[in-house]
């Protein structure tokens, strides 16, 4: 059964990913050697501003891209809802004064479930709200994919599903008041793909990439 909140949006008339078989765990070695990695920062500046997510984040060198020290890196490659629900605390209990969070392309290339990677983002959100009521949260949309590249061949063919998730979240987003910055779009090429000239894998972003997603978070005025 779908979570009440997807029913009460009406979002279960959309496809949702068959709940058959799926593959949720994210415990990887890289991903632990990245948590205690964070666990072992333990000085809280005030004003942080955290970029969480999987390796679309990771990549990214956003102090640099923003000239701000007070930005923190907090991707980890081949991370998932559930990994960003595993190590959530050590995020929020740095209070910081902004959270720009992007997740879910890696779950719905291991067939995870739209419904779950949904109400995933609602705990999420939930817990954030709870554990850290003064941080303001940025939910950015999950990126296209560009299938003329074959290196993440498993990411590939899953419009359906990205989009299923994107309106999901932009819905439960500005229902708890919280803000959604559509990347999507801002990305596309004329077919509706990752447009070539921000990746080169068919999935992650080049530099070019980064200065739209920075040139569209300015514009928001949000950093």
């Amino acid at each position: 059964m779908l979570p009440r909140f997807l029913l009460a949006a009406g979002l279960f008339l959309l496809p949702v990913a068959a709940a058959a078989q799926y593959d949720s765990t994210y415990g990887s070695s890289y991903y632990r050697q990245k948590v205690t990695q964070f666990n072992a920062i333990p000085d809280k500046e005030n004003g942080e501003i955290i970029f969480l997510g999987d390796s679309i984040t990771d990549i990214a060198e956003w102090s640099d891209l923003f000239k701000n020290c007070l930005i923190k890196n907090r991707g980890i490659s081949g991370d998932k809802t559930d990994g960003i629900l595993n190590r959530l605390t050590e995020v929020t209990t740095r209070k910081p004064s902004r959270i720009f969070l992007m997740i879910g392309i890696n779950d719905i290339a291991d067939q995870v479930p739209d419904s779950v990677i949904v109400a995933n983002y609602g705990r999420i959100m939930d817990r954030i709200r709870r554990e850290t009521p003064a941080t303001r949260l940025i939910v950015q949309s999950i990126l296209p994919t560009n299938d003329s590249f074959t290196e993440f061949a498993r990411h590939q063919h899953k419009t359906e599903h990205i989009r299923f998730v994107n309106t999901a979240i932009e819905k439960m987003a500005l229902q708890r008041q919280y803000t959604y910055v559509n990347l999507y779009d801002a990305m596309c090429d004329s077919e509706g793909k990752l447009s070539s000239d921000y990746t080169n894998d068919g999935l992650h972003l080049k530099g070019a990439g980064y200065l739209v997603w920075k040139q569209l978070l300015q514009r928001k005025k949000l950093l």
